[in-house]
């Protein structure tokens, strides 16, 4: 949400989502930059935003505004700070830097967009800098980079979100797909949600409050899919204690594999059951 508008930093405090993003960069006109700095800093000093994560997307490093971003961000007690277009281990690193020497905690997060080709292809070695916690698809300016076309099964971005999730997953990190920019496009949002969980992502980042329900309904386990990991835990714990390494739910074969995914279907259940104000690991 742009960091400009003061009701948005106000309403994103109820909103049924995970993370917010007060955004510096592309959401706000030159002549505003400032004042959207100050009210994204205080709206995060204030708090009241629950356990949605709090995070700062500042402006890129060449700009005139982006070192003063990151100055302003690091004790803004946000939980993390979003860098655009993300093209290299180096920017990552001078980010930190800046962050650091401007008196930034150890818990603040760096997270990463990847949104040109170069970002993409350099996915690996950005999300094994210092103080990366997520990695985020910009789609919208990829796309374009790659004169590529919006289709509705997104097939010309298809490499490119799988090395980001490939990427997140070998250093351990968060993986957030991109916005659909149709708000009036149902079907197409539910659909990229799908597509997103099923390439392994875990959530999407959204622009508009109409399109939390379909990311927190996709993202969110099944009563089927929590069903189905109890019984995985169950059996397996059973097989264990008659000596067995693995055990047979429903006619399928269960190894150690199985119940560490059940587990971590379980605990993202737990968390969004206790998580008042959260909806899933969805949306941001």
């Amino acid at each position: 949400m742009p960091a400009s508008n003061a009701r948005a930093l106000e309403k994103a405090r109820v909103l049924d989502v995970d993370g917010v993003v007060f955004d510096l960069e592309d959401a706000v006109v030159p002549v505003g930059k400032g004042e959207a700095r100050s009210q994204a800093v205080a709206a995060a000093r204030a708090g009241g935003y629950g356990r949605r994560e709090v995070v700062i997307r500042v402006n890129g490093a060449g700009t005139p505004w982006g070192r003063d971003d990151l100055a302003a961000a690091a004790t803004s007690c946000a939980d993390a700070v979003l860098l655009p277009k993300v093209e290299s281990a180096a920017a990552v690193a001078e980010a930190v830097a800046a962050l650091t020497a401007h008196g930034a905690p150890p818990a603040l997060s760096v997270w990463c967009m990847l949104e040109t080709p170069r970002g993409v292809l350099a996915a690996d070695a950005i999300a094994a800098g210092g103080r990366v916690g997520a990695l985020v698809m910009g789609t919208s300016d990829l796309t374009a980079d790659l004169r590529a076309r919006h289709t509705a099964g997104r097939e010309p971005l298809l490499l490119s979100l799988a090395l980001c999730v490939l990427a997140a997953r070998a250093h351990g990190l968060a993986a957030l797909d991109g916005v659909h920019l149709d708000l009036a496009d149902t079907a197409g949002l539910e659909r990229a949600c799908r597509q997103a969980r099923d390439l392994g992502f875990d959530g999407k980042t959204l622009i508009h409050p109409s399109q939390l329900a379909a990311a927190n309904a996709t993202f969110a386990p099944t009563r089927e899919e929590v069903a189905w990991a109890e019984r995985v835990v169950e059996a397996h714990a059973a097989a264990e204690r008659s000596g067995q390494g693995v055990a047979l739910v429903d006619g399928r074969l269960v190894e150690n594999l199985h119940v560490e995914d059940a587990k971590r279907l379980l605990a993202l259940a737990g968390a969004i059951a206790g998580g008042a104000g959260t909806g899933t690991a969805g949306s941001t």
